[in-house]
């Protein structure tokens, strides 16, 4: 074989590799998703909150430190979300979009879009706190999606990308964290449990009218080791620096009870509805409890600043941030960082597979 054969059959070997990797990487996903719509708090805001009026907003540096720009887009942590792993493996996006991008064309907000705006909460009280979008107006904007794309491509095609879509809700942390545990408003209404009752009626109203407007897999993200946040440790005083079990415990109860309702919900649905309950607590507590499994190296301090309280604007340009951030669970005082949402969307994703299929 001549040189220039054995160069030819090289450049095509390699070719034949890359086209395979790619195919592995893009073949579809068993949940034969036509879309991904998400509602919900900063876990899944990719940028909503910086084309609205607040200060809930993460567009400046660090965040996003890590993404392939390097540019801040809004969302609340140094790389990509969970559902952005998760757009990409149901082979959707790359990035799931904010839907108040005003760039979003028709085209790209037919395989889904996150509605969800940083800071919200179920409660309309944590909304008003910070001047976020609520519930109810991210359902509206999903209406106004819907009927985008149903003037596009039609009716019966829209209602085919509305039924086959995923749905995903992540929000009442902020509920806990502003209304029950740091500015306690709403105890002088509710016991912690009571309130936790009120929530979860937030959530099956949100899983009615999802379903009335044609969804049918719903995925209710349920909360997280809110006393392991680091704020939450540095404001109980937690020293040495430890979880604060009360608001676990909480968190726990929580869960188990978004778990019941949904299990409830579906035995007595007359209709082809299928729901998950996503469980972030138990893999971010395993991280908590055995980080060297993880490779991780600090877990009750965030990555930015001191690590103890910035988040938001007070974590910013001026802030010293740690250049391992792989190593850190959180990336500020709340958020997770990219590495940690990626392990999050890899149990996400398998729990949808198991239910949602």
């Amino acid at each position: 074989m001549s040189k220039t054969q054995e160069n030819a059959f090289s450049i095509i070997s390699t070719l034949l590799y890359v086209l395979l990797r790619l195919s592995i990487a893009t073949s579809a996903s068993p949940l034969n998703a036509t879309a991904l719509f998400v509602f919900g708090d900063s876990t899944v805001d990719p940028g909503n909150n910086i084309h609205i009026p607040t200060n809930a907003r993460a567009d400046h540096p660090p965040y996003g430190r890590n993404l392939p720009d390097h540019k801040p887009l809004g969302r609340y942590t140094n790389g990509k979300l969970a559902t952005d792993f998760l757009s990409s493996r149901l082979g959707l996006k790359e990035l799931l979009p904010p839907y108040l991008d005003p760039t979003l064309s028709d085209d790209e907000l037919i395989s889904g879009v996150s509605f969800a705006s940083a800071a919200m909460g179920l409660d309309e009280m944590t909304c008003l706190r910070s001047k976020v979008m609520n519930i109810s107006t991210q359902l509206g904007y999903f209406d106004e999606a819907v009927s985008r794309i149903t003037k596009k491509l039609g009716s019966r095609e829209a209602s085919r990308i509305v039924g086959d879509a995923i749905y995903l809700v992540s929000a009442g942390t902020n509920d806990m964290l502003v209304n029950m545990y740091d500015l306690p408003t709403r105890r002088v209404d509710y016991t912690v449990s009571q309130y936790e009752d009120v929530l979860l009626q937030k959530v099956q109203s949100i899983i009615e009218r999802l379903s009335n407007a044609g969804a049918r897999k719903i995925a209710i993200v349920g909360l997280p080791p809110m006393g392991c946040m680091p704020i939450q440790v540095t404001l109980n005083l937690k020293i040495p620096r430890s979880c604060v079990d009360s608001q676990n415990e909480d968190a726990q109860a929580y869960n188990s009870k978004l778990n019941s309702l949904l299990s409830t919900i579906s035995l007595n649905s007359t209709k082809d509805v299928k729901l998950a309950y996503l469980d972030i607590y138990a893999p971010m507590m395993d991280m908590i409890n055995r980080p060297e499994i993880y490779g991780l190296e600090s877990t009750l301090q965030g990555c930015c600043g001191t690590g103890l309280f910035e988040v938001g604007t007070t974590c910013n340009t001026f802030s010293p941030t740690c250049s391992n951030t792989s190593q850190y669970l959180f990336f500020d005082s709340v958020h997770p960082t990219e590495a940690v949402y990626e392990r999050l969307y890899q149990n996400i994703y398998n729990t949808m597979v198991e239910k949602l299929t």
